[in-house]
């Protein structure tokens, strides 16, 4: 015959076994489910840009500098504001200014982020020598190519314009070009 004392020892084992399995569950057991993906969300960033366009006024090559800010308002999508002034390496005085905005829709994949965007807004051109000015409607498809460097730092690796300029003086206008640049995310 056992031993009372050895079923109080095997039933406090039991019940002590019992708890320690019971907490080791419940650590390991989740009351909701994991996400499935994670993103940057939203950000604005601002970033400066080196431009080179051909100028369909006489077939000339401009160069510039430009400005842009880009705000993603969700994952994928956002809007961007883009100024660019294209002064160097003209001939006889040739300008051309623009400020555009509009949507953008980019997806980001191993630290590339490949995009689209149509901008619109206005467009200040300096006719050669001088002869005058004019302030036109711009339309602007484009495509392009950043790389985050960190979750600060992003480089526009290339970003190609098409613009169309339909109320043009002399017929439509149609320059096109590409940019480079670096953007610091704000917020």
């Amino acid at each position: 015959m056992t031993s009372p004392k050895w079923h109080k020892s095997f039933r406090f084992l039991c019940i002590a076994a019992a708890i320690v399995i019971a907490c080791f569950a419940a650590r390991q057991s989740h009351g909701q489910a994991l996400p499935t993906a994670t993103g940057p969300g939203s950000y604005t960033s601002v970033g400066v840009t080196g431009s080179f366009f051909k100028v369909n006024y006489g077939e000339r090559s401009v160069g510039g500098v430009g400005l842009y800010v880009d705000s993603n308002l969700y994952l994928k999508t956002g809007v961007e504001f883009q100024a660019q002034s294209l002064r160097f390496n003209q001939e006889s005085g040739i300008r051309e200014t623009t400020y555009l905005i509009g949507p953008r829709y980019s997806i980001h994949e191993f630290g590339l982020v490949p995009y689209v965007k149509v901008l619109a807004g206005v467009g200040m051109f300096t006719f050669p020598y001088g002869y005058g000015k004019g302030n036109y409607f711009v339309l602007s498809p484009a495509a392009g190519l950043d790389y985050d460097l960190n979750s600060r730092i992003k480089l526009r690796l290339i970003n190609i314009e098409y613009q169309d300029w339909p109320q043009f003086s002399f017929g439509n206008l149609h320059p096109y070009g590409a940019n480079a640049g670096i953007s610091f995310r704000v917020f």
